[in-house]
């Protein structure tokens, strides 16, 4: 964020993703996974190598998507 850009203009990281609470989507997207749980992308991918995460990836080819249900159960949200 520049010194201009004020905290609530599109393209902020907190305008890009809605609040956990209102992610009604049955699966997450790596980059959603990463800034809802403030993980590295290759941190999430190293999870899904070796299978050792707190949440374990749905593998559709290439891409992982995670359940949303069971980032909002590590997350704390209701």
């Amino acid at each position: 964020m520049t010194a201009q850009q004020a905290p609530n203009e599109p393209g902020t990281k907190s305008n890009e993703f809605p609040p956990l609470e209102q992610v009604t989507k049955p699966n997450l997207t790596t980059k959603e996974f990463c800034f809802y749980t403030n993980l590295a992308e290759q941190t999430a991918w190293l999870y899904a190598c070796k299978e050792s995460g707190p949440v374990r990836p749905i593998r559709i080819g290439r891409r992982l998507n995670w359940p949303t249900q069971a980032v909002k159960q590590l997350c704390g949200v209701a």
